[in-house]
């Protein structure tokens, strides 16, 4: 046998062996081989570790005494199977060899996948045509529907969502990628995920136990830290978790910059000022995409990494009146300040200029929204169909090669102003195809949300007519490299596979765990303590009230029904207080409420009413008239619509949840002069002027469990957190204020004297004045 270039034989010869060894002293061979199951695993001495299954039909070449995978099984060891040569040179010479179908299917990023795939609700699926719980499938199986993505549409990148568990996860990437490592050239499935480290409020911490993932603040918590290290380590534990569950793509940071106080998504940011939301990027793109030690393959990439997708450029931040573009009555962002500068700092500053050795975020996802009046030419489209935004602006002036990526479903149709449907903002004349044509040809490499290969494969038939095969083939194969390049650098190429049990033993460890709660308790923070009403002495007597939760519907449109209980687990409240239901028997109070919760901006009974449909969002608890509101919006139009002023000046509003101010106004009466704690759970700024004059302490999370802020409320921990956004003395302040403007509002001054400004935050000797209000505090 010809050890110098062997071609191991017949998977299913191998799989009758249970282990096999090949020592360096065998003629030259630098490789060993084990069975896992049907995995088998090779080890290159001194380069990577190989996975592959022995289901898929692929084997072994080697080359010096190295093992590769003849992953197109011709029996020839081509460019893209030589681990040895760089990402580059891989992904052109893989590129080179796909066909234009292939590509198309790499230019794809699915819906959102539940594992296993419920039988209802949004994105549903089936096994052999049933439904789960009918199929006697396993969980970690594969859907119909995934079989098909991933077959006949050649789809590798998968958006996953729930996962019942982290060792079901882990199998359900194996089963995956055996599929796809036996297709045609054996590109490997590159998943992905929106952020999964969210706090369960009510769930418990021990510092001796681990769970199904690390719980850390919202991203608005993480930057109320003010510490752009926690963040990096944040990513650096987040992309070790992300990659034992398969998850080799992050669709996040989100990096826009919350100017618009309004609006809904501000939650998901890093706040409103530049210079900190510009390091807060840099260090968590750093942090996720970062291989260190034997863990790292090249260029700071490796087995750890994972591909940070920054969203959304150029910043979604600056929505007319808050209102969000997942919807058309949300479609246009406007610059009445023409601002534009600050909106891109998170991005050119931050996430592009990474302080690691991967140098930038590798991909990057432009918003729904139309840029209004930005584009020299005078057109308002959607930025992923625009030339100037992408294609003159971020591959051109700014020089970005990576990866740009729709967000999910700008193709389809827009069926009305206010459903959850298409959003091909600004094109709606053209086609299906023709808005993937029009995408393309502004520079964009991929289409979320996508699991149809038919549209991108008739947009590269009207490029052919328009600029003949070779330029668009050659158009097509530079998205296929940059695409084929991230997959490469992560090492999915030489082992996508996962060992379960590691998995589970992996994601939420304990000390991730902690890592997390020690960020949860530092993103606490304390804006009043009047009498030094905090902390409360452990052990004392707490009265915690009852909250009402009105009726609602989610951002999806499903309604919720209206409910009633204690806020928080009374369970871990009892680990620290007495705690009692008769207000009269009570050392102090302690009521938990939301921030308000002002609507989306959009009123169906409005229209029915004879109006346009639009009206406030407002910031405060109580009614709420919009007098100092535009009498003519800066943006308007839309096919569903036959004018196109949005004005609801005039107009009355209430938050939904209203009733969170009236259980402050009444535990107060209940209460009398008993120190009075209020913690708001928070999502977007407030305004405190309501609420504020009935506590005597008040304390805002992000995003924590009860046991942090049981913590804080009993002097375990000592608050450090600092406003990430500025909080508004009143609604007259958020109608006048710039879209695209930081830190450009009036703000609340409360009965101690301090103002509810960006970087204020409390301890317990007082104003916090550190180093990091020298540094962001000042303006620059």
């Amino acid at each position: 046998m010809d050890h110098s270039r062997e071609t191991r034989v017949a998977a299913a010869a191998l799989a009758t062996a249970s282990l096999l060894v090949a020592t360096s002293a065998c003629s030259g061979r630098r490789w060993t081989e084990t069975e896992q199951g049907t995995l088998w695993v090779v080890a290159n001495e001194g380069g990577p570790t190989l996975g592959y299954s022995s289901t898929s039909g692929v084997t072994l070449l080697t080359d010096a005494g190295f093992a590769f995978k003849d992953l197109n099984r011709n029996g020839a060891l081509d460019p893209y199977e030589d681990w040895r040569l760089s990402a580059d040179e891989r992904a052109k010479d893989l590129a080179s060899k796909m066909s234009v179908e292939q590509i198309a299917g790499l230019m794809l990023y699915s819906s959102h996948q539940a594992i296993p795939a419920g039988a209802r609700g949004f994105r549903p699926g089936t096994y052999d045509g049933k439904p789960y719980e009918e199929s006697g499938a396993d969980p970690w199986a594969l859907s119909d529907q995934q079989r098909q993505f991933l077959t006949e549409d050649d789809l590798r990148h998968v958006l996953i969502t729930t996962v019942e568990s982290p060792e079901i996860a882990a199998r359900w990437n194996n089963e995956a990628q055996a599929l796809v490592e036996g297709i045609g050239l054996g590109i490997p499935a590159n998943n992905s995920s929106d952020p999964r480290h969210r706090t369960t409020a009510s769930a418990e911490y021990d510092a001796g136990s681990g769970g199904d993932i690390s719980m850390w603040p919202g991203e608005l918590g993480l930057a109320a830290t003010f510490d752009p290290s926690l963040v990096r380590e944040f990513g650096r534990i987040a992309s070790i978790e992300y990659r034992a569950l398969g998850i080799a793509t992050a669709l996040s940071p989100q990096i826009d910059l919350a100017t618009e106080p309004r609006w809904s998504r501000t939650s998901g940011t890093f706040g409103e000022d530049p210079a900190l939301a510009t390091d807060m990027a840099r260090a968590y793109a750093d942090g996720f995409q970062t291989s260190a030690g034997d863990r790292a393959i090249g260029s700071g990439w490796g087995w750890d990494s994972v591909n940070a997708m920054v969203k959304h450029w150029p910043s979604g931040g600056p929505e007319e009146g808050g209102r969000d573009a997942h919807f058309g009555y949300g479609r246009y962002a406007v610059y009445p300040s023409d601002n534009m500068k600050d909106q891109l700092r998170p991005f050119l500053e931050g996430a592009f200029a990474l302080e690691g050795p991967t140098g930038m975020a590798s991909a990057v996802m432009p918003y729904y929204t139309v840029a209004f009046g930005q584009d020299p030419s005078g057109e308002n489209v959607g930025i992923a169909y625009s030339e100037y935004f992408i294609r003159e602006q971020l591959r051109g002036q700014h020089g970005y090669d990576g990866v740009v990526c729709t967000d999910w479903g700008i193709t389809r149709d827009e069926t009305a102003v206010d459903a959850f449907s298409g959003r091909p903002f600004g094109v709606e004349a053209l086609s299906e195809d023709e808005r993937h044509y029009r995408v393309i040809s502004a520079g964009v490499d991929q289409f979320g949300g996508n699991d149809d290969a038919g549209p991108v494969v008739e947009a590269y038939r009207l490029g052919v007519e328009e600029h003949g095969e070779e330029a668009m083939r050659a158009r097509f194969e530079e998205s296929a490299v940059r695409l084929l390049r991230n997959i490469l650098r992560a090492g999915l190429f030489e082992n996508p596979y996962l060992d379960p049990e590691r998995t589970a033993a992996t994601v939420g460890q304990p000390d991730f765990m902690t890592a997390g709660f020690e960020a949860q308790l530092r993103s606490i923070v304390m804006l009043k303590n009047r009498n030094a009403a905090l902390p409360l002495e452990k052990q004392l007597t707490l009265y915690v009230p009852e909250r009402y939760v009105p009726e609602r519907v989610t951002f999806f449109g499903r309604p919720i029904p209206a409910s009633s209980g204690h806020p928080i687990n009374l369970d871990i409240a009892k680990k620290y207080f007495q705690v009692t239901d008769d207000p009269k028997a009570a050392d102090a109070a302690l009521v938990v409420v939301e921030s308000p919760d002002g609507g989306p901006g959009y009123s169906r009974d409005d229209v029915e009413a004879g109006g346009n449909g639009y009206v406030p969002i407002t910031l405060q608890y109580g009614r709420y008239t919009a007098e100092h509101a535009r009498a003519t919006s800066l943006a308007g139009g839309d096919p569903h619509e036959d004018f196109t002023n949005r004005s609801y000046q005039g107009k009355t509003t209430t938050a939904i949840n209203t009733t969170d101010l009236d259980l402050v106004r009444d535990t107060r009466r209940a209460i009398g002069d008993k120190p009075l704690i209020v913690a708001v759970e928070m999502s977007k700024p407030m305004v405190f002027s309501e609420l504020e004059p009935h506590a005597d302490a008040i304390l805002v999370g992000f995003g924590v469990q009860d046991q942090a802020l049981m913590e804080v409320v009993s002097g375990g921990a000592e608050p450090s957190g600092l406003l990430p956004m500025q909080m508004p003395a009143d609604m007259r302040t958020v109608e006048e204020q710039h879209e695209d403007v930081p830190r450009d509002m009036e703000c609340h001054v409360d009965s101690e004297g301090n103002t509810y400004d960006f970087g204020f935050g409390l301890s317990w000797q007082g104003v916090i004045d550190d180093a990091r209000t020298a540094r962001y505090r000042g303006r620059d």
